[in-house]
C-alpha cells in the first residue's frame, strides 16, 4: 500500500519475528506497517536491495557475520538519508549505543525490550520520516515552481523589446527601456514601435499586483496594446484605449487594474499626443538640463471602470529634449531604514548628466542610483524606465 510504512527488523533471535508480528498485528492488518526480517547485517543489506520501500530499520547491535555497527557503516555508505535506524542493545551497552548514534542511528531502545517503549519509539521515528518526506516534497515543489518561474521570466522578457539600439538607422531619436522585477516575474511593461516614418508609439504600464498573476495580466495588456496600435498610421488613441479597457474589464474577477501612459510622438514636429491611465508623471529633461515634472491631467487606470471616457492630451518637446517614463517602483523604493526614495533623486541625476548621453546610458545611471539607495533592503516593487531622446533634425 502507498501509505504503508515498511520496517526492516534485524535480529538473530528467531522468536523476535513472532513477537513483532504479535505486537503490531493490528497495524499490519490495517496496512499501517509492513515488516521485513533479517538475521544479520549482511542479510539486511540484501533485504534493502529487494525492498526499496523500507524507510525504518530496527537493528540489534550484537549479531553474527555482520553486527549492527558494521551494518550502520555500510548503510551510511549508501547515502540513503531517508532511512532512519533505531538500534537495540543491552541496557549497560552504552559504549556501543554511543558509537551507533555517532554513526547515524536516529534513536535506540534497550534490552530487555519493552514493546510499549518500542511502539512509542517507532511512532516518533515515523513522525521524523514523514517530516523529512514533507520537507523533500516541499523542496521538490519549490524547485519545480522556480523552474516554472524561470521559464515564465524568459517568456515575459522575450515579450519586451530589448534590442538596442532599437532603430539604428534613425538619427532623429533614440530610446531605451528596462524592467527590473521585484520578483522573478513582474507586472510592469513597456513597448515602442514606429507607426510610420514620422510617428513613434511608446508607453509604460504597471499592473496592480505582483508575481505570476501580474505577469499574465501584463502579457495580455501588452498584446492588446500592440494589436490595437501597430500598423495604424493615425490611430484614434482614445478609441483604442477605451476598447482595450472594455476587453480587459471583462471577467476581471481578481479586480486587477493597470496604470498606463501611452504616447505618440510626431518625429517631425516634436508634438506628443498622449492618454494617461492613472500613471506616474513623466519627467521631461530639456536641452538646457532643466527637468520638468510633467503636470499631467490624469485618468483612471485600465479596468477600474469599463466605460470610463478617456481623453487625449498634447504637449511639445524640442530637439535635444528627453522624455522619461517610469513606474512607481522608481520613486517608492525604500532604503534599509524604510525611507521612501521619492522622485527628487532622479531629477537631481538628470540635471547633473554630462551632455550627449544615449537613452541607455541615462537609464543605467537612474537604475544604478535607485539600486544603491535600496542597498540591502528588499525591492518590493517592479522598477521600469523608458527614456526617449528626441533629436529632430539637429
Amino acid at each position: 500500500m502507498e501509505n504503508t510504512i515498511a520496517i526492516l527488523c534485524i535480529d538473530d533471535e528467531l522468536d523476535m519475528e513472532m513477537l513483532i508480528k504479535q505486537k503490531f498485528r493490528k497495524n499490519i492488518r490495517n496496512n499501517e506497517y509492513s515488516f521485513v526480517f533479517a538475521q544479520n547485517g549482511l542479510h539486511a543489506l540484501e533485504q534493502l536491495d529487494q525492498h526499496p520501500e523500507i524507510c525504518l530499520v530496527l537493528s540489534d547491535i550484537n549479531m553474527p557475520e555482520m553486527d549492527g555497527l558494521t551494518f550502520l557503516s555500510k548503510l551510511k555508505e549508501r547515502k540513503n538519508h531517508e532511512i532512519k535506524t533505531v538500534m537495540v542493545s543491552a541496557y549497560g551497552d552504552m559504549d556501543n549505543i554511543r558509537t551507533a548514534m555517532n554513526r547515524g542511528a536516529f534513536d535506540f531502545i534497550t534490552k530487555p525490550i519493552n514493546f510499549d517503549d518500542m511502539e512509542i519509539t517507532i511512532k516518533k521515528t515515523i513522525d521524523e520520516i514523514e517530516l523529512l518526506k514533507k520537507f523533500q516534497r516541499d523542496r521538490d515543489n519549490l524547485v519545480s515552481i522556480q523552474k516554472d518561474l524561470s521559464i515564465a521570466n524568459d517568456i515575459q522578457q522575450s515579450m519586451l523589446p530589448k534590442k538596442y539600439p532599437a532603430f539604428p538607422d534613425r538619427t532623429d531619436f533614440d530610446l531605451h527601456g528596462v524592467v527590473q522585477p521585484a520578483k522573478t516575474v513582474g507586472g510592469d511593461l513597456y513597448d515602442y514601435f514606429l507607426l510610420d516614418d514620422d510617428h513613434l508609439f511608446f508607453m509604460v504600464g504597471d499592473v496592480s499586483d505582483k508575481g505570476i498573476s501580474a505577469a499574465l495580466f501584463m502579457a495580455i495588456t501588452k498584446s492588446l496594446i500592440k494589436t490595437n496600435f501597430s500598423g495604424v498610421n493615425n490611430p484614434n488613441m482614445v478609441d483604442e484605449i477605451m476598447k482595450i479597457n472594455r476587453v480587459l474589464s471583462q471577467d476581471n474577477d481578481a479586480l486587477m487594474f493597470v496604470t498606463i501612459f501611452v504616447c505618440v510622438l510626431n518625429l517631425k514636429t516634436g508634438e506628443v499626443n498622449y492618454v494617461d491611465g492613472g500613471h506616474e508623471r513623466p519627467l521631461i529633461l530639456r536641452e538646457g538640463k532643466k527637468v520638468e515634472v510633467f503636470e499631467k491631467i490624469t485618468g483612471l487606470p485600465i479596468c477600474v471602470d469599463a466605460s470610463f471616457p478617456y481623453k487625449q492630451y498634447q504637449f511639445n518637446i524640442q530637439p535635444g529634449d528627453s522624455i522619461i517614463l517610469y513606474s512607481d517602483g522608481l520613486e517608492d523604493a525604500k532604503n534599509p531604514a524604510g525611507e521612501r526614495r521619492t522622485i527628487q533623486p532622479s531629477i537631481d541625476i538628470l540635471e547633473s548628466l554630462e551632455p550627449n548621453l544615449t537613452s541607455g546610458q541615462i537609464n543605467e545611471k537612474l537604475l544604478n542610483e535607485v539600486n544603491s539607495y535600496i542597498n540591502t533592503a528588499d525591492q518590493f516593487d517592479d522598477i521600469t524606465i523608458l527614456t526617449v531622446n528626441y533629436y529632430g533634425n539637429k
